[in-house]
């Protein structure tokens, strides 16, 4: 790194620490906005298309971004470990941007389907993550990977906002359309605004010893489970708030904006906590179980028994409140328990399960939807879920890497 890196931590992040995790974490949420933009409207939407009634074929075309994600992650994250990160983000940049385009000209639920796929084979997560985690020093790395989740969080907030809107003004093709122009803008951006990556180490750290690390694991089945959860839950959260709030699609925002705002604020707190009194395991665990919490709510809700706007509307908060908290603190997790010749391949893997859990929670939610009805997409929630409190509750209480490597001096 620089020699503006070997300031003492005291003084904040440097300049140089600054632009790059800003600049990245605007790449990343790009990425997101292509997946996000269409949550809200594609699977109404979709039933004006050709293929578009089954509930299966809105699922897979929701997820399959995802699965074509999955495929790319451990590659693309190895070669940016050995080949540069910037080449293997505008490269995945690139393809985002063509898939971008082939579904905006789609006129059948099969051509979106082909688009999304060859949106997911930019699979630039790990090489984005690790290149934040190579530009900052250890001690201000939660910060920047915050940042990621962050954008993430906020990226998520303005498409359930934005796409109604878009949707209206342009339409779903405008909508790809506009997701690929961004992509484009973004590789100017990768290229002239996200400073120069530092030397990569030279030594290598085989995938084997990532995939054997027990911690890292417990990390990739999480990122997963949040990932699944969140995408089956919207093939028919739309359905619901039409239903039970009596708000058309393009009304939406007026429920997501507030909501996703207000758990932005409430996640500060618990991330301050974590981070400044290493407490970074209960605060994990305690947003596990607040999106257990969530998904049992939602099926009580859903079935009708207990039908209430007000509900679901706190039920929506805590949701995003817990989602935001982990997708947040992962990240940061990842690469400080990885190798740090590997963060790039530790960094795709962790990738890989998320998109796998977004194709996975896409299709089964889809399929669920179809054949069993809305509650068991939240039965499914609250199975996976459960799982990942358990693996977390064994997790170690993880300090700063600072303090573990002053300890091992």
């Amino acid at each position: 790194m620089s020699s503006n890196h070997s300031l003492d931590a005291d003084h904040g992040m440097t300049r140089t620490e600054i632009r790059a995790s800003t600049s990245l974490a605007g790449i990343f949420a790009l990425r997101m906005l292509g997946l996000f933009l269409i949550l809200p409207v594609f699977a109404v939407h979709a039933h004006s298309m050709p293929g578009g009634g089954s509930a299966t074929l809105v699922g897979l075309a929701m997820g399959i971004y995802g699965l074509t994600q999955s495929f790319g992650q451990i590659p693309l994250g190895i070669a940016s470990d050995r080949y540069g990160r910037k080449r293997v983000i505008v490269i995945g940049l690139i393809l985002f941007a063509l898939g971008s385009f082939v579904a905006a000209a789609a006129t059948d639920i099969y051509w979106i389907i082909a688009g999304r796929a060859l949106q997911g084979a930019g699979a630039i997560s790990a090489a984005i993550t690790a290149l934040v985690a190579d530009s900052t020093r250890d001690e201000h790395r939660t910060k920047a990977m915050a940042m990621i989740g962050g954008s993430i969080g906020l990226t998520f907030a303005a498409s359930l906002v934005l796409s109604p809107l878009l949707y209206r003004a342009i339409g779903m093709g405008g909508i790809f359309a506009l997701t690929g122009v961004l992509s484009l803008l973004a590789i100017v951006v990768v290229i002239y605004v996200v400073p120069a990556a530092p030397p990569l180490p030279a030594e290598r750290t085989p995938i084997r010893a990532v995939l054997a690390n027990r911690e890292l694991m417990r990390l990739n089945y999480g990122v997963f489970a949040l990932h699944a959860t969140q995408m089956a839950m919207f093939v028919v959260m739309p359905a619901a708030l039409i239903r039970l709030g009596h708000l058309p699609l393009t009304e939406h925002w007026k429920v997501y904006l507030p909501v996703v705002a207000l758990s932005f604020l409430l996640m500060l707190p618990p991330i301050f906590v974590s981070e400044k009194h290493g407490k970074s395991k209960q605060v994990f665990v305690g947003a596990i179980a607040l999106l257990l919490l969530v998904q049992i709510g939602m099926g009580v809700l859903l079935s009708g028994v207990h039908a209430s706007w007000p509900w679901l509307l706190a039920l929506l908060l805590a949701f995003f409140l817990a989602f935001n908290i982990l997708e947040a603190s992962q990240p940061s997790l990842v690469s400080r328990i990885a190798p740090p010749s590997a963060k790039g391949a530790a960094l795709g893997v962790y990738n890989t399960l998320q998109a796998l859990g977004l194709f996975c929670g896409g299709a089964l939610g889809g399929l669920l939807a179809q054949h069993a009805g809305p509650n068991a997409v939240f039965v499914l929630g609250g199975v996976l879920t459960t799982a990942w409190l358990i693996i977390a509750a064994n997790m170690k209480n993880l300090p700063r890497r600072s303090r573990i490597e002053a300890a091992a001096v």
